[in-house]
């Protein structure tokens, strides 16, 4: 008998893993956090399973739940929303198992700050502008955040941030992070993100209190960037050493010999900067055309599509 913890994913129930899926679905029992785990997930049931909603059982009804199946030898499915590893109450629960020395896997699920940021079609990762992502919250009546990780204390690092559980008390936020990056910084909040009725509000730290009108809940994700957070074009997430400058980038020619590997070339008539000698090219001393990851992962795509 195991325990099996599945993170559910983010809302749309095609989210869920493969791996996930399957899990449930060879699961007598399944244990699932309420209205955050989507009906969808549920179907994947087996037929007659004990599906309990969670909601509103204390840690002790719901591992007296488990030691129940774990009695009879049944596997459960334990379902939370998002992925595992970010405030999902798991660790309390693994404690408790290991205490009763009941065996328990943990399969991780795509979290709700990487739904909200597909939603938008951004990136939040640019190279020469943001290179880190925090994740966070504020304190709660649940849990309380240690003095050293506040807002201001994030928002000084210029990171990106991905507020969680946090839109109800939107006027400390906006409090917190104006001061560090301007009332004019670009702000996104997704509320529900993947799900059928999400709901997503772009304004700026200025904007967005008025935008918002208290009209989201809890289950919304705030994220700030000064990189901005528009439905971008792939081009404007290159920096200027991958585009030339203000020009499109550079084009490339893709030649294929028989039983050879297609071969990504710059034309050498009109490759831009960013193609030619870059910045990490210059600091070594060397005039060579190096084939940047992005330009490999292109061969690797080609190369799929020509065989």
């Amino acid at each position: 008998m195991t325990v099996h913890f599945i993170g559910a994913g983010p809302g749309a129930p095609d989210l869920l893993t493969l791996r996930g899926r399957d899990l449930i679905a060879a699961s007598p029992v399944c244990l699932y956090a309420g209205s955050l785990v989507p009906e969808g997930v549920l179907v994947h049931c087996p037929s007659g399973a004990r599906i309990v909603n969670t909601a509103s059982l204390s840690l002790d009804d719901i591992i007296a739940e488990i030691a129940a199946a774990h009695s009879k030898g049944q596997d459960v499915s334990r379902l939370h929303s998002g992925d595992l590893s970010i405030w999902s109450a798991m660790g309390e629960q693994l404690r408790r198992l290991r205490g009763l020395d009941i065996p328990y896997t943990v399969t991780p699920g795509v979290p709700s700050f990487a739904a909200a940021a597909a939603s938008l079609g951004a990136e939040l990762t640019l190279p020469g502008l943001a290179q880190s992502v925090v994740l966070t919250r504020t304190s709660g009546r649940a849990s309380a955040m240690p003095s050293n990780e506040s807002l201001a204390a994030f928002a000084a690092t210029g990171a990106v941030l991905a507020i969680h559980l946090s839109v109800h008390v939107l006027d400390r936020v906006l409090a917190e992070l104006t001061p560090h990056y301007g009332a004019d910084c670009p702000v996104a909040v997704v509320w529900r993100a993947s799900w059928p009725d999400e709901r997503v509000v772009r304004a700026t730290l200025g904007t967005l209190d008025a935008a918002i009108a208290g009209q989201m809940e809890r289950t919304a994700i705030i994220l700030v960037a000064r990189l901005g957070l528009k439905a971008l074009t792939p081009r404007a997430f290159m920096p200027p050493t991958m585009t030339g400058g203000s020009g499109p980038p550079a084009p490339i020619r893709v030649s294929r010999r028989a039983n050879d590997t297609p071969k990504v070339t710059p034309r050498p008539d009109d490759r831009g900067p960013g193609l030619g000698r870059g910045q990490d090219d210059r600091d070594a001393g060397s005039g060579a055309c190096p084939v940047r990851p992005g330009l490999e992962r292109a061969v690797l795509q080609i190369r799929a599509r020509l065989h």
